[in-house]
């Protein structure tokens, strides 16, 4: 849950001040809801986009971040400072400027999200309080234990292009996983910004994990995935929620 910026307590407030170099312009995030506070903050010495959060769920998504961005080059925003006080747990990152990708069928963003996803596939999950692919997605089957680092959560407002590539934020859900993980957990955003089942398959056809994977096993996965999302929209008035329960089952169907 999102609280306003003056749920922080001065103390806090105040060692931020000292690292933007004085008093500061915030802009709070548009978007997203892991931690308590997401916003950009503007001082005399810099620009960087923080987080924060006090207790709970937040601040453990918070360390996963942390954890994230230490082991992922060039793709996350840059850890340039965090701290501890007064029971939170602050982190300020690069501020990266750009709008988020046109991933319809055709766009030229595709081709910048095939090239980052070619070098995330390769890249291992080493150290670090991961996810589970069980505990990420709530279900489970043996091909999609593996031993590379998944995002998870790939959709369009969790990608920036900025001008040297695309990149990656928000990874409160990383995940020791399968590769092959994460691009079936993209199948249903691809399908939301346009893409028949057909063209999204087609589309991840390019990853070397993609072929490996067996037939059944993203049968299972779509199914499993269809159903979760179908059961989360029936307790729910979330726009989002049933979006993407409209669209895992568009894939799960047609599989």
């Amino acid at each position: 849950m999102r609280s306003d910026w003056t749920a922080l307590p001065e103390a806090v407030t105040a060692e931020i001040a000292e690292r933007v170099g004085g008093a500061f312009e915030v802009a709070p995030a548009a978007s997203g809801d892991h931690a308590e506070i997401a916003s950009t903050v503007t001082g005399p010495d810099a620009r960087v986009f923080v987080k924060a959060a006090s207790a709970g769920p937040g601040a453990q998504s918070l360390r996963y971040e942390l954890s994230a961005t230490r082991a992922v080059d060039r793709h996350p925003p840059a850890v340039l400072w965090h701290f501890e006080r007064d029971g939170w747990l602050v982190v300020g990152t690069e501020h990266l400027d750009g709008p988020h990708p046109d991933l319809s069928p055709g766009s030229p963003d595709l081709e910048l999200l095939a090239v980052t996803l070619k070098e995330l596939q390769e890249t291992p999950a080493q150290g670090g309080p991961w996810f589970t692919p069980e505990g990420r997605v709530g279900f489970g089957h043996p091909a999609m234990d593996g031993r590379m680092l998944v995002h998870s959560d790939l959709n369009p407002t969790n990608l920036i292009v900025t001008q040297a590539a695309l990149r990656i934020v928000d990874w409160a859900w990383a995940t020791k996983a399968a590769s092959w993980v994460e691009l079936a957990l993209l199948v249903q955003w691809l399908i939301g910004s346009g893409h028949t089942p057909e063209q999204a398959e087609r589309w991840l056809a390019q990853f070397p994990a993609w072929d490996a994977v067996g037939r059944e096993v993203l049968d299972d996965f779509a199914a499993k995935n269809a159903a979760k999302w179908l059961a989360k929209s029936r307790q729910s008035t979330e726009a989002w929620v049933h979006d993407l329960a409209a669209w895992a089952g568009e894939w799960a169907a047609h599989r």
